[in-house]
């Protein structure tokens, strides 16, 4: 397992009994965590500054215990900043673990001298912008929710990289890269973040397991002669990382060849120092 654990402003305290509990700055909140199947509650739940509670019917909504909570904040890794507020369906805004991948391809950038472009696809509040931004690649972040962007562009400026060269877009992820097919762009990375399940801003269904295999072979075809590196996340139960591997091994390293590998990604729980799985990665990277 890849273990992001480089954060300081960021802990898990601990996980069990389908909830975790978690220092996000200096702000407690406990939330639903499937993963935490052994029985129990959490230490320190009593102390949390806000509990969110499933709904029978569907979603939920947070409980505020302490009145101290602010509708958001901020939390930072590294010299990276990003914005915090509990929002619908138990989300903050940022997946901690991701912080594994940032490490990961962030060095790949500085290595190869920064001046290369990535396309941020599913980008969702833009956490791997920001380390990609701040590694000195330009980046494209396309998202179909508009909320979800205008967010990645506050963690941008929370960053101080107000002026790095990213361009924003609103869109079906599918259709832009076919857009971008026709128009001749090329990117030298691409990273990728696809749900489940989910719907364009025209009502375009999304459905992983029909969809993923031909996204990325479309996006081999906007991808440059020699690439650095491809990304693949997925949080979607069933899917494993040796399904990554393959579908990496089909496409991109088939076209190009290169280097693949392939884990789950995690974190550690305080209190028990074990790891809690919190989603897999597929990761290409072009030989050495």
């Amino acid at each position: 397992m890849w273990i992001a654990d480089g954060w300081k402003d960021y802990r898990l305290v601990d996980a069990r009994g389908g909830e975790k509990i978690e220092y996000w700055g200096e702000y407690l909140l406990c939330r639903p965590e499937p993963q935490a199947i052994w029985p129990g509650r959490p230490n320190e739940r009593k102390r949390a500054d806000a509990i969110y509670h499933r709904s029978s019917s569907g979603g939920g909504h947070w409980q505020i215990i302490n009145k101290r909570l602010p509708d958001r904040w901020e939390i930072s890794y590294g010299d990276l900043i990003f914005n915090i507020k509990p929002m619908g369906f138990k989300h903050t805004g940022l997946f901690p673990e991701q912080a594994v991948n940032w490490d990961w391809f962030s060095g790949l950038i500085k290595k190869s001298g920064g001046k290369m472009r990535l396309l941020n696809l599913f980008a969702y509040t833009g956490g791997a912008t920001v380390a990609a931004l701040a590694a000195g690649a330009e980046v494209v972040h396309v998202d179909a929710s508009k909320g979800m962007v205008a967010w990645a562009k506050e963690n941008v400026i929370s960053s101080g990289l107000a002026d790095a060269p990213v361009r924003y877009i609103v869109d079906d992820v599918k259709k832009f890269v076919r857009r971008e097919i026709r128009r001749g762009r090329k990117y030298d990375a691409v990273i990728m973040d696809p749900p489940s399940y989910g719907r364009g801003p025209s009502g375009e269904v999304w459905k992983i397991e029909n969809e993923l295999y031909s996204l990325i072979s479309d996006c081999l075809e906007i991808m440059s002669d020699d690439p650095l590196f491809f990304l693949i996340n997925s949080y979607t139960t069933g899917l494993s990382p040796c399904l990554l591997t393959n579908v990496l091994e089909y496409t991109v390293r088939k076209k190009f060849g290169g280097e693949i590998s392939a884990d789950e990604i995690g974190l550690k729980m305080g209190q028990s120092g074990l790891a809690l799985p919190c989603g897999i990665s597929g990761r290409w990277r072009r030989s050495e």
